[in-house]
C-alpha cells in the first residue's frame, strides 16, 4: 500500500506542476480575436471592422493580433 501511495503522491505533484505551468502561459490580460468574440459576444467581422477603422487597436499587430483586456473594456464602453 505504501508504494501505491508514493506513486499517487508523485503523480499528483506532477499534475500540480503541469497545471501551474499552463496557468502561467495563458495570460488573462491578453486576448486574441477569438477571445474577443467570446468575451464581447460580437461577431469576428465586427471586431475586424473596428480594427480596420482604428477604433480597436491591438497591443501586438505582427503575427497573431493581441489585445489588452483593459483596452477592450474601454472600447466596449465607448
Amino acid at each position: 500500500m505504501t508504494h501505491i501511495s508514493e506513486i499517487l503522491h508523485s503523480i499528483i505533484n506532477r499534475l500540480d506542476k503541469i497545471e501551474s505551468l499552463l496557468n502561467k502561459s495563458s495570460s488573462p490580460n491578453l486576448m486574441t480575436i477569438k477571445d474577443l468574440v467570446q468575451y464581447s459576444r460580437l461577431s469576428e467581422a465586427t471586431i475586424r471592422r473596428n480594427i480596420m477603422r482604428g477604433t480597436l487597436k491591438p497591443f501586438k499587430e505582427d503575427g497573431k493580433k493581441l489585445f489588452r483586456r483593459d483596452d477592450v473594456d474601454r472600447w466596449l464602453r465607448s
